[in-house]
């Protein structure tokens, strides 16, 4: 994913059509992000990918993986009736992965799959079926609601959005008063990530279910305030965001909900980009916030929080293929330092959504103990 901190170099295993090796299995099944429908994109047991476009008068399609293409391509074979088929030359890593077509030097969505929001872009969504899927499957369980508020924001003038999960007992339990989590994006991503990308409200759903945790609610925020182009991010300044977020959303959050409306009940994590954003906000604010994560954004040193009495938790994560050693060590020197700090590593995954929806789920268990 092409975000802040970490830019991958990302094996380029996908890079040529593999339709006629005898040792992918032919058992491809449509992927489950497809619209109602489509049969293609589809994914075999293996891994493998493989897409079908319909495109008789065009002289080059190919599949761009990952945002921005960051992945490498796969080029299509146009067939005899206009149909563009073409698989994966190796095995695709688990869970959620961005996509477009490059058709004639053009870029467009594939029609066959939805669209999801990144690299400030709708842009088309695959899913490869991951082995623990189960902690973000959707289940027969209680649901909660993913809710979606306006909020004034003088600070830019503006109507501003989120999203807020809260608990299938939300509305049942109309006396009861709930923390909050304050959960960012990634850069070129926005608000709708979380739930869309992320799974977020079915980790919970899960894990309240489960008994693992007690609810909480979950807020979800664009986290930019001016628009920034790719690499323009070493020049961002977090001022006009932390005001929004903690001068203009918290207080229309816990007026609105219902709300243990403390430092000790509110927590601020993000994935990359929001890594940063949570970082440079709980370092300037931590009167606001008790529990910090950064998922693949960065990491704390001792010197960096003044006041140790004011964290309750600090969650550091990233994916194994990422900076595994740093985020353990950050970890270890924070616990050293007397802080309850936890790294989490994400096996086999690198600067992507199953990365952080790993993240989400380790994090959730551990905040409001």
């Amino acid at each position: 994913m092409r975000h802040l901190i970490i830019l991958l170099s990302f094996a380029v295993c996908v890079t040529a059509t593999a339709q006629n090796d005898a040792s992918i299995k032919d058992d491809f099944k449509p992927s489950a992000l497809n619209q109602p429908g489509q049969q293609f994109p589809q994914v075999n047991s293996q891994g493998y990918a493989r897409f079908q476009i319909k495109a008789p008068d065009a002289q080059s399609v190919v599949v761009s993986l990952g945002l921005g293409g960051t992945r490498g391509g796969t080029p299509l074979k146009k067939g005899d009736d206009g149909v563009w088929t073409g698989t994966t030359a190796g095995p695709m890593e688990e869970g959620f992965h961005y996509y477009h077509l490059t058709i004639d030097g053009g870029v467009f969505n594939d029609p066959g799959t939805l669209n999801f929001y990144g690299s400030t872009r709708w842009e088309s969504g695959i899913e490869i079926p991951a082995h623990d899927a189960d902690f973000y499957a959707l289940k027969d369980v209680p649901h909660g609601n993913v809710v979606q508020v306006l909020f004034p924001s003088k600070s830019t003038n503006t109507s501003r959005r989120a999203f807020v999960y809260t608990s299938p007992d939300y509305d049942r339990n109309a006396s009861t008063r709930y923390p909050v989590l304050y959960l960012q994006h990634g850069w070129g991503e926005d608000e709708t990530a979380w739930s869309n990308q992320g799974h977020a409200n079915l980790i919970m759903d899960n894990l309240i279910a489960a008994g693992k945790i007690k609810p909480f609610i979950i807020v979800m925020t664009y986290g930019m305030t001016n628009e920034i182009g790719f690499g323009g991010l070493r020049n961002f300044k977090i001022d006009a965001f932390q005001t929004v977020l903690v001068d203009e959303l918290i207080p229309y959050v816990d007026s609105h909900f219902r709300t243990i409306a403390d430092q000790p009940h509110r927590a601020m994590a993000g994935l990359s980009m929001g890594g940063m954003e949570t970082r440079m906000i709980t370092m300037n604010r931590p009167e606001v916030f008790s529990h910090y994560g950064l998922l693949s954004g960065g990491v704390y040193a001792p010197a960096d929080i003044k006041d140790k009495s004011k964290v309750k938790l600090i969650f550091l994560s990233c994916g194994s293929f990422e900076n595994p050693d740093g985020v353990k060590k950050a970890a270890d020197d924070l616990k050293a330092a007397g802080f309850n700090a936890v790294s989490f590593v994400s096996e086999n995954t690198r600067h992507e959504f199953q990365t952080w929806r790993r993240s989400l789920y380790h994090l959730a268990q551990l905040l409001f103990r």
